[in-house]
């Protein structure tokens, strides 16, 4: 049986998750993270991909900063011949989202300012910072450095997988 470090956050911010804090900025963490779902077409929980990231948060900060946002859109919404949507409207949605998921719930946009983000082209947007549960740079990432090749938790959780033959 391997053992491997999954996170699990799912909806849940960083606060709430390492703390039991909540707060307003919690449910607009909430919010950006159902937007990236929409707009990847992936589930935040379990997610993986070939490019070694481990959160979906992860890879879309990773595409953001490498200026690949359009990679992470769905084929389904590029390729819908209903949709309305404009490539830079979808960008600039990813953009509101990571907005949304920044580690810091002080950070965040108050859920009146997303609305207003997402009803109006003409508001300049501030650039995102790092998101939370993003494997990158981190202190996270600090955390799981210090560990040794058999050890596979930083809160000394274990999640174990279990594959079938």
């Amino acid at each position: 049986m391997r053992q491997k470090l999954i996170p699990r956050s799912g909806y849940m911010s960083p606060e709430y998750a390492m703390n039991g804090i909540f707060s307003v900025k919690s449910d607009v963490f909430s919010f950006g993270v159902l937007l990236l779902e929409i707009i990847s077409g992936k589930r935040s929980t379990g997610f993986y991909n070939s490019s070694g990231d481990i959160s979906l948060l992860g890879c879309v900060w990773r595409n953001w900063k490498e200026g690949k946002g359009l990679d992470i859109i769905d084929p389904i919404i590029i390729d819908s011949s209903s949709s309305t949507f404009k490539t830079h409207e979808i960008l600039r949605c990813i953009h509101i989202g990571l907005l949304c998921v920044q580690e810091r719930a002080e950070d965040r946009p108050a859920m009146s300012s997303v609305m207003v983000m997402l009803g109006s082209e003409n508001t300049t947007l501030p650039e995102p910072n790092q998101p939370a549960f993003c494997v990158g740079n981190g202190s996270f990432e600090a955390q799981l450095s210090k560990l040794g090749d058999n050890e596979w938790t930083a809160n000394q959780i274990t999640l174990s997988v279990i594959d079938a033959r």
